[in-house]
């Protein structure tokens, strides 16, 4: 059953132990994530010798598959936790404040959120393959020039639409999501992790694409995307940031997708 929260000024901060236990452990998984994704394993044997051995029957194409998935999996995890923190914190203060709410709600909820990303990392690995089947990307998935300057354009158009202001604004006013959406329980709160994720995929799914620019495993350019989201969503001024980024990539498209034609 879904019930408001008190309001968030009535209620009293999060205590700094908890605020900080918080913070230390999306720090901590963050952390990891990177550390996966800096030693990414490319075949079965960079998995170890017992995964090696489990997986050497399976087709190439299924360890590739699976390989892939992982990729976009963590990386989503490196890339996505950071900008949630705020939002995971709001969740933690308000769940505090409720009689039957407990930690684990908390962690609940940042589950839902991955969840969904893990989905989005599903459909991003099937278009990856997609893609390259396709010959539109390498096999190290990197975009063709024109396929580049398309996503640059395409991107940029998408942060001009209405879709991307709105999921914006729901993913930088935690408060206002809460107040609107609360649900009660443990299942409320993977429930609103889930909606939170989906929203934040809203805002965020054609920045992901950029990825195919420069190269799904080109860290510095998954770390340059990381701090925009992040930046965009902790900006006073979101839509002013997403509309001055629209138009760059646009230009950017433009001046790739000509290049590419001259040359």
């Amino acid at each position: 059953m879904a019930t408001a929260p008190q309001p968030v000024t009535s209620m009293p901060p999060l205590p700094v132990r908890e605020r900080m236990l918080v913070l230390a452990e999306l720090g901590g998984l963050t952390i990891l994530a990177w550390l996966y994704l800096v030693r990414m394993p490319m075949t079965a044997s960079d998995l170890g010798g017992v995964v090696a051995r489990l997986m050497a029957p399976m087709p190439t194409e299924w360890v590739d598959a699976w390989l892939t998935f992982m990729m976009w999996a963590v990386m989503m995890v490196a890339m996505m936790l950071p900008s949630a923190s705020p939002m995971i914190l709001m969740y933690a203060r308000i769940a505090r404040g409720r009689e039957h709410a407990s930690a684990r709600c908390t962690w609940l909820f940042a589950l839902g959120y991955v969840v969904v990303w893990t989905a989005f990392s599903a459909a991003a690995t099937a278009g990856q393959f997609a893609l390259q089947h396709a010959s539109i990307i390498s096999n190290s998935s990197i975009a063709t020039p024109i396929a580049g300057a398309a996503i640059l354009i395409a991107t940029g158009i998408y942060q001009l639409t209405p879709l991307k202001q709105a999921c914006l604004g729901h993913c930088q006013s935690p408060v206002a999501f809460f107040m609107t959406r609360w649900r009660d329980g443990a299942l409320g709160a993977l429930r609103l992790g889930v909606e939170h994720g989906a929203l934040c995929v809203g805002c965020c799914w054609m920045l992901m694409a950029l990825l195919f620019v420069a190269g799904v495993m080109n860290l510095a350019w998954v770390a340059a995307i990381s701090a925009f989201v992040l930046l965009e969503k902790l900006t006073p001024y979101p839509r002013a940031m997403a509309n001055i980024a629209g138009a760059l990539l646009i230009i950017g498209g433009v001046i790739l997708g000509m290049r590419s034609v001259i040359s």
